[in-house]
């Protein structure tokens, strides 16, 4: 049976995705030292679920990305808190012009300019 073992992103300086998505997620980071591309794999808490590694990339950001991560909350009222929460620790928001009338996510960037959304599982 094939399962998702890792989600992967291109970034610019991996220290900072690093400590970024740590922080976003809670998971422990896993670094390879002989990476030449600063491969690091971040695991969650209990060793189940997916991965999301980190690695430096030779090109930029795409402003619409074929493939972005959905954070999933319960609620309007978690949705606004993580949206703050997550601009605290650095995250953009992103001027997103393909809104439906009344969405359910938020588009944010994280430091290196990788789209992401936070998503109301509770919306219609």
């Amino acid at each position: 049976m094939i399962r998702l073992g890792t989600v992967v992103l291109g970034v610019e300086d991996v220290d900072r995705a690093v400590s970024f998505w740590s922080a976003v997620l809670g998971y422990e980071p896993v670094r390879f030292p002989e990476s030449e591309n600063g491969f690091t794999i971040l695991v969650p808490p209990s060793g189940e679920g997916t991965r999301v590694a980190l690695q430096r990339a030779d090109t930029p950001a795409q402003g619409h990305p074929r493939v972005h991560l959905d954070l999933i909350v319960d609620d309007a009222t978690e949705q606004a808190a993580e949206v703050t929460r997550l601009v605290s620790l650095g995250a953009t928001r992103v001027s997103w012009d393909s809104y439906p009338s009344d969405p359910d996510f938020v588009v944010l960037a994280d430091p290196d300019g990788n789209s992401f959304c936070v998503v109301d599982a509770s919306h219609g």
